[in-house]
């Protein structure tokens, strides 16, 4: 496998990037794994490996670059209401449309790299980003072939770009994995979203009896059965539409 982070160029500045993807046999299908609220981690780094070794050119960008942080781990330690305050502040500091700016450059970047496909990518997001990859789909139809949202929150809003609309507006297989237990993202979103999707080519799978983060393996909430099945569920749905 090769790896490497590599800072790109924003319309904001600059995002630290994480990439990898395998040593032979590309160019690799692009999938874009868009971050939780808790930031970039080894976690999410493996994660992204995993993704890699099947195949694929993974890019996970760090979203908190307008606020100077990278990894939560390496700001000051802090009581934890306090933390929990400072993460929720950072979480709210983006929005769609500039995620979808971030998103512009990450393309960009990707298509002047050999290693990377020019042809169909995905994008998968969890928690907080279930939105941003949905609606990646829907701002790049001609490029971004799937997304997968996991446990994603706010995909049902009064808002133009709320993911739920954004979903009808794109080609792309959709797919959303929600925990039967999960009080960012409520059974009656869920109900509202599984609606408003009867036309779209999308599938919304309630994972029973597991919580918010359950494929998480450093969550106390970790369900290791339903997170062997969601991996099961997106390497489907890449092999499906990247090849």
């Amino acid at each position: 496998m090769i790896e490497q982070t590599v800072d790109i160029p924003t319309r904001d500045g600059k995002t630290t990037t994480f990439i990898v993807h395998p040593e032979r046999g590309g160019p690799h299908p692009l999938v874009m794994f868009y971050m939780d609220a808790p930031a970039i981690r080894e976690e999410l780094r493996d994660m992204a490996r995993r993704i890699a070794t099947a195949g694929y050119y993974v890019m996970l960008p760090n979203l908190y670059y307008r606020k100077g942080v990278l990894e939560l781990g390496d700001l000051p330690p802090l009581p934890e209401a306090e933390a929990r305050a400072r993460m929720f502040d950072l979480m709210g500091s983006l929005s769609i449309p500039l995620v979808m700016d971030d998103t512009d450059a990450l393309l960009d970047f990707a298509d002047r790299d050999p290693a990377a496909s020019r042809g169909k990518a995905g994008a998968i997001g969890y928690c907080m980003s279930g939105q941003y990859a949905i609606n990646a789909a829907a701002r790049h139809p001609e490029r971004i072939a799937c997304a997968a949202s996991l446990y994603g929150v706010q995909l049902v809003t009064d808002r133009p770009d709320s993911p739920h609309l954004a979903a009808q507006k794109t080609r792309a297989e959709l797919y959303f994995a929600c925990a039967e237990h999960d009080s960012y993202a409520p059974r009656e979103m869920v109900e509202a979203l599984d609606a408003s999707l009867k036309d779209a080519n999308a599938e919304v799978e309630l994972y029973p009896g597991v919580h918010h983060g359950f494929a998480f393996p450093g969550r106390p909430v970790y369900d290791k059965p339903a997170a062997e099945r969601h991996w099961e569920r997106l390497f489907a749905l890449f092999r499906r539409n990247l090849g």
